[in-house]
């Protein structure tokens, strides 16, 4: 929807279409007319007049009521300067492109008077200069004229065009010195020049065939244009003169064989007359129906060409009458002779009797074919001569005149070669010699001795795991040589050499083509390959058969995230590392292990700090997983600190995991160690209102951490007895997880959890491993992944 106007905007517009109205309105009301003349072609901002100085107005007047040059048209040819009065030009005009034929050429304008309003009409008219030339539409005129022309007779010319008007457009014609015309000019109706030529003295073709003329155009300009054409005069010629051709009787010989179209002779005559009376034209004259149907003329050229073949045994001569006629009806003739030359035109001819097309690839001495040759020609045309090719194990028997029988030299091999083909050609002795070729396709039937041939003993497939079921997966191919039924070949899967391989659920095969498809979803976790084989055989009796090997690859996807071995995710209550406040920057605060399910680079795991309390304080080594202190602890730096560690493999897409850890600054380990509160308890803001919840609160906290000094200090002087006796005990309670490597080997699996034990009396942090606490804890996948994290380097991570 639109949105209105606001109303002084409105207002202004209905103003501005009132005096619209009004200025068209008196557009056309005063009835003063001030005129102007200029010359075209000036240039832009030359002086037309003073208008101040002929409307009567003082200087100044027309700025003061805010004179202005208005035309109906889009285009201002005139431009006003309002302190002088100067009427200018505001672009060169054209008289030609403004007012084309019009005459005189004028431009209306008007000078409005705003304050007030007053309406003078004007009038531009643009005086034609000379600035075009006369022009020719044509550079040559053709005047053809007859011989017998009498003197006096007028020819009128083509005018010139001349842009310009008046006295510059074209004023007279001139032709050039010459003995036989003159040139009048003369005026149109509408007032133009036009040129006349007159023939003074006659003319005569056999003198002078054709006269060449410049007629000129010159206008009245001062100095005067001209423009020219070439007059190209023609004298044409009177009937006077009989075609005559240059023999009366033409003898030819024409070869029987000469191909449809072929030229036979060209007739040629000649006329003295010239234009219509000079052109001949050619036709046959009292002709008979075979020599019509045998030879055709040309009108204009005279040759004569084969409209058939001809045929020596048929017609041995033709006599052809020729007429050449002019444009005048004079005619002359002549006489044809052909005779036609009997040539070796006919191929032999073979017949074929009895064919066998089909033999038995173990059946000597087969008679394949039984056939007849002929040739319609005599003499030595006629005498003929029969072969086939060289190398095949077959040959040609003479059995009776002109009658032979193709014979097997042995018993064929169907493997070897299936297919004949035996040209039989047949060539007489006439010259040029003539031969006929006739094709026979003789086809080797087959026995089952040949077993079907796979194109490979092993294939190998290879499949993304997690397929979708009935997936095409691969193809063997097995060829037979043998053919027909002893060819179609039939496929089927093997009994698996490992009977606990369940090959019947994992895949099948297309027994027509040997598709392999997988019958489900493969998981390469479960099964990373698997063999099976496959026999080809054909439909022969006996049937053969063969067999082949297939081994499948499962490829691996990246269908696992990476898990987090330690810290452990699951627990009730979060793991909490120790780092004692005078710790060295690179102190190795504790190790996230993780594992990945996938192989190769699905299983390369790299390790990021996404977020940190304190960002800057803590590092993790990318590729093993270290974390630790980026510089020296200070006693600004915040008790608890809490780091979010992303885990990624390197697949595609990239599979993820995360691990909060929760860190405490001590000043030893023998300071009492207390669990992190919840993030939203620590951040949040007292409220004035719960002053008093906030000191009961502290009193019960109070009381409890006094409970936990009695109870670790209890614990403390146990653990100083235990390390006295010389051995060292499991926490009885709950004990945070500090299930750091400190021998720095780069891994750490989540298969082992460690006793930590305090040595008594040191006064300093020290570590002390012992006997793992579940030895039997997914042993192999934190050995693979110890393995491959070992290949990378430590690159060390801060956020």
């Amino acid at each position: 929807m639109e949105t209105p106007l606001p109303k002084a905007p409105q207002k202004r517009q209905v103003t501005a279409i009132i005096i619209v109205l009004i200025l068209l309105i008196l557009w056309e009301v005063d009835g003063m007319t001030i005129k102007y003349s200029v010359l075209e072609e000036r240039e832009s901002g030359s002086y037309v007049a003073n208008l101040a100085k002929d409307l009567g107005l003082g200087l100044g007047e027309l700025e003061a009521r805010d004179a202005r040059i208005l035309s109906k048209g889009n285009q201002q040819y005139l431009q006003l300067e309002q302190k002088s009065g100067n009427l200018i030009l505001k672009e060169k005009l054209d008289r030609e492109e403004l007012c084309s034929d019009t005459d005189p050429c004028i431009l209306h304008f008007q000078v409005l008077l705003k304050s007030p309003v007053h309406f003078i009409q004007g009038e531009l008219q643009l005086l034609d200069v000379n600035d075009h030339a006369p022009e020719f539409l044509e550079n040559e005129i053709l005047l053809k004229i007859s011989e017998s022309s009498h003197p006096g007779t007028a020819f009128p010319l083509k005018i010139a065009q001349d842009l310009d008007m008046g006295s510059n457009t074209v004023q007279n014609y001139t032709i050039s010195t010459n003995s036989h015309f003159h040139l009048f000019t003369l005026n149109h109706s509408d007032g133009r020049r036009y040129p006349e030529l007159v023939l003074d003295k006659a003319l005569d073709r056999e003198e002078q065939s054709e006269l060449r003329l410049t007629l000129t155009a010159l206008d009245g300009g001062s100095p005067p244009r001209t423009g020219t054409s070439q007059v190209l005069i023609v004298v044409l010629d009177i009937n006077d003169n009989a075609p005559e051709f240059a023999q009366l009787l033409y003898e030819v010989q024409v070869r029987e064989n000469s191909p449809v179209g072929s030229l036979v002779i060209t007739v040629f005559a000649t006329d003295l007359d010239a234009g219509t009376y000079g052109e001949l034209s050619y036709s046959f004259f009292q002709s008979s129906n075979q020599v019509i149907q045998a030879f055709e003329i040309n009108a204009v050229t005279g040759e004569i060409r084969l409209k058939k073949t001809l045929d020596f045994e048929e017609i041995r001569s033709y006599r052809l009458e020729i007429e050449a006629s002019d444009g005048g009806g004079l005619s002359g003739k002549c006489t044809i002779a052909i005779e036609v030359m009997d040539v070796n035109d006919n191929a032999p001819e073979l017949t074929m009797s009895v064919l066998i097309s089909d033999i038995p690839e173990n059946t000597p001495d087969t008679v394949v074919a039984i056939f007849g040759i002929s040739d319609p020609d005599s003499g030595e045309n006629g005498k003929m001569m029969c072969t086939i090719q060289d190398h095949l194990p077959f040959f040609l028997k003479l059995t009776v005149e002109n009658f032979y029988t193709l014979v097997t030299e042995r018993a064929l091999d169907r493997e070897s070669q299936a297919e004949y083909n035996i040209t039989i050609t047949v060539t007489d002795l006439g010259t040029p010699r003539l031969k006929t070729q006739h094709n026979i396709t003789v086809t080797v039937s087959d026995v089952n001795d040949n077993a079907p041939a796979f194109s490979q003993t092993t294939y190998t497939l290879r499949v993304r795991e997690n397929n979708s079921p009935a997936l095409h997966i691969g193809s063997v191919s097995a060829t037979d040589r043998d053919s027909g039924a002893n060819a179609q070949v039939t496929y089927s899967l093997l009994p698996p050499a490992d009977p606990q391989l369940p090959l019947a659920s994992l895949v099948s095969i297309n027994a027509d083509n040997g598709q392999l498809f997988a019958l489900r979803s493969l998981d390469y976790e479960a099964l990373q390959a698997f063999e099976f084989g496959v026999r080809a055989a054909d439909r022969g009796s006996p049937a053969l058969s063969s067999q082949a090997r297939v081994r499948v690859l499962v490829l691996d996807d990246n269908d696992n995230a990476p898990f987090v071995l330690y810290p452990p995710q699951n627990g009730s209550a979060p793991c909490t590392e120790l780092v004692p406040r005078a710790a060295e920057a690179g102190y190795l605060v504790t190790k996230v292990v993780a594992v990945d399910g996938d192989s190769g680079q699905n299983a390369w795991l790299s390790y990021q700090l996404l977020k940190a309390t304190e960002p800057g304080l803590f590092g993790v080594w990318a590729h093993n997983g270290e974390v630790r202190t980026a510089r020296l602890l200070s006693e600004r730096d915040a008790v608890k600190h809490r780091l979010v560690v992303l885990v990624r493999d390197n697949g595609e897409p990239p599979r993820s995991a995360s691990v909060t850890l929760h860190v405490l600054l001590v000043d030893g380990f023998s300071q009492p160690y207390l669990p992190l509160p919840e993030v939203a308890a620590a951040e949040a803001r007292a409220d004035p209102l719960t002053v008093y919840l906030v000191v009961a609160l502290a009193s019960v906290s109070s009381l409890f951490l006094f409970s936990v000094l009695v109870f670790v200090a209890v614990r403390l002087c146990r653990r100083s007895r235990a390390a006295s006796a010389g051995r060292c005990s499991g926490p009885e309670g709950h004990f945070p997880g500090h299930l750091v490597d400190v021998s720095g080997a780069g891994t750490l699996s989540q298969s082992y959890q460690y006793e930590v034990c305090l040595r008594g009396g040191s006064g300093t942090s020290e570590f002390k491993f012992l006997k793992p606490i579940f030895p039997n804890f997914v042993g192999e996948a934190a050995g693979r992944d110890a393995e491959e994290n070992s290949n990378f380097t430590n690159n060390f991570v801060f956020t």
